[in-house]
């Protein structure tokens, strides 16, 4: 099976290393799509003898067993280890494709524990990073949506010390359909990439009717958007630190004079978390509650009480009162 040119070879390479931080065996996520495939000719040819493969059979689809059969036939010839990874996905209220993720990664970071392989790849490319901006303005996204997938996270899911790597954000669509091509081989075509039922879809399709647009260029400005979201995060982190302290009852008290909107909205959100780990509210709830408290108001929001004025103030809220039971 020809491997991919030298060319393209020390391309990956170089956008691997940038992401990676040693040696190491790495894991690549392969579903048998084209993208996917050229990742994995990528990765063995650039990093021979450190590559195992997994796929994941959600179960979803009658030809998915046969797919990932494919896939494990492919790693056979190219020498590399694969695991099929076979989970059960309910679609409950968070969506079928939210839940496929969720279930992908969890089954995933397993195969990695159980492996010893501390960084995931997949072969998210600038086509996609282009579809994800586009979505996410529509939705009226703020700068941390605006800035698309990234490129180094946390692998969703899993413990401390494993990574989810996208090396391939600055590659194009078509560029790795080419690599698949020249080595043969033949991707699985998943009919929900054309389905129009899917936002990432109807995306796609106008963007291929817009040659005007450039994937490319949007990929670009998600990254550079990327980069002000670590930016403002920094500055945030920092007048948290600067302009918070806890009394004695455990209220913690914000001094907001001066702080810029965007940096006050995620102070708001640290302080939040600082009361209740888990807290997680939707960004207009955040802006609402930035906008009472400016205005010395009091509001209550995941569990914790929040009080405006010079300073702000920050508590767990008090049970709520259990009304009385209606009489017989």
């Amino acid at each position: 099976m020809p491997a991919p040119s030298p060319q393209l070879v020390e391309r990956f390479r170089r956008d691997l290393e940038a992401l990676t931080p040693g040696p190491g065996p790495l894991a690549v996520a392969v579903s048998g799509g084209p993208d996917s495939l050229a990742l994995l000719l990528l990765a063995r040819a650039a990093f021979p003898g450190r590559v195992q493969a997994a796929t994941v059979d959600h179960g979803l689809r009658a030809e998915s067993a046969a797919e990932a059969a494919m896939v494990e036939r492919c790693c056979a010839a190219l020498g590399v280890p694969h695991r099929v990874l076979r989970v059960a996905v309910a679609g409950g209220g968070e969506g079928l494709q939210a839940a496929a993720r969720r279930a992908r990664y969890i089954a995933l970071g397993g195969w990695m524990a159980e492996a010893g392989i501390a960084a995931l790849l997949t072969a998210h490319h600038a086509d996609d990073q282009a579809e994800t901006l586009l979505m996410r303005l529509l939705r009226g996204s703020g700068v941390a949506g605006l800035a698309g997938v990234r490129a180094r996270i946390p692998l969703p899911g899993a413990g401390g010390g494993m990574h989810l790597l996208r090396p391939l954000l600055g590659w194009r669509r078509d560029a790795l359909a080419a690599i698949v091509r020249a080595a043969g081989l033949e991707p699985v075509d998943d009919p929900s990439n054309a389905d129009e039922a899917y936002d990432r879809a109807r995306i796609r399709r106008r963007l291929a009717e817009a040659p005007w647009l450039d994937p490319a260029a949007i990929a670009r400005s998600a990254a550079a958007l990327a980069d002000a979201e670590d930016a403002l995060d920094t500055m945030a982190r920092r007048s948290f630190a600067e302009r918070t302290e806890e009394e004695a009852d455990g209220a913690l008290v914000l001094r907001p004079g001066g702080i810029p909107a965007e940096i006050l909205r995620r102070v708001t959100l640290l302080c939040l978390r600082r009361i209740a780990p888990e807290a997680a509210p939707r960004g207009e709830a955040l802006t609402a509650l930035v906008g009472r408290l400016r205005s010395d108001g009091v509001a209550t929001l995941a569990g914790i009480k929040c009080s405006g004025g010079e300073t702000w103030r920050f508590v767990p809220a008090p049970p709520r009162r259990r009304s009385p039971a209606t009489p017989l």
